[in-house]
């Protein structure tokens, strides 16, 4: 029960923190403009919640290796790798499985498949860095806290509750991608968009039909 309740605990963290750095990160850096960053409708990233369910695993889970030094290269090193393997097999699965484009490294140097990229995977590196040495030691007392105090788990319980329901819904609009060809293989907002305008103009049929 502890152990699920930790897991929990640092999924729906690192799902909102994940979504608060990704719309500053596309306001002022790669879309210059407010949007929502995720597949979700909701203010959150799974891919950043498990992203931060890796971390403490790799930060915390012992290695073996006596000298303090080469511990910490290890580890820094395992996340680095750990986080890039997230961001390729999420990628992976939306592109093949749903046709859709979460994110799109195309236009950077060494990219695979437009997926992951290794200017990202020093991203990466660098978060993994500041996360095991600044956040990591607060986090595991956070963590430690709540899980001694149970009546928190049902606010976890609830938000994930959110997140499955919002999950269904926005795979259930991904999945109209088949129905239309040519939208196929388009970034996730630019699809969204287009959708809806489409719905509209559909509805907006239906109206004039009826009438």
């Amino acid at each position: 029960m502890k152990y699920l309740v930790i897991v929990s605990t640092l999924f729906v963290i690192g799902s909102l923190v994940g979504w608060v750095i990704e719309l500053f990160f596309r306001r002022f850096v790669s879309q210059k403009k407010w949007m929502n960053p995720g597949f979700l409708t909701g203010p959150y990233l799974p891919i950043y919640g498990s992203g931060v369910v890796v971390l403490y695993a790799i930060s915390n889970v012992p290695l073996g290796i006596s000298i303090k030094a080469w511990d910490i290269i290890v580890r820094i090193v395992i996340i680095g790798v750990g986080m890039t393997l997230i961001e390729f097999i999420a990628g992976l699965i939306f592109i093949k499985g749903l046709k859709v484009k979460l994110w799109d490294y195309s236009d950077r140097k060494g990219n695979i498949m437009g997926i992951i990229c290794p200017q990202f995977s020093l991203i990466w590196i660098i978060v993994g860095s500041l996360y095991y040495f600044f956040v990591n030691p607060f986090l595991v007392m956070g963590i430690n806290w709540i899980s001694e105090n149970l009546i928190y788990t049902y606010f976890i319980g609830a938000f994930i509750g959110m997140m499955v329901v919002d999950f269904a819904y926005s795979i259930h609009l991904a999945t109209k991608l088949k129905e239309f060809k040519e939208l196929q293989d388009m970034r996730f907002e630019d699809f969204k968009k287009e959708f809806k305008k489409r719905i509209k103009s559909i509805n907006l049929i239906k109206k004039e039909k009826d009438e």
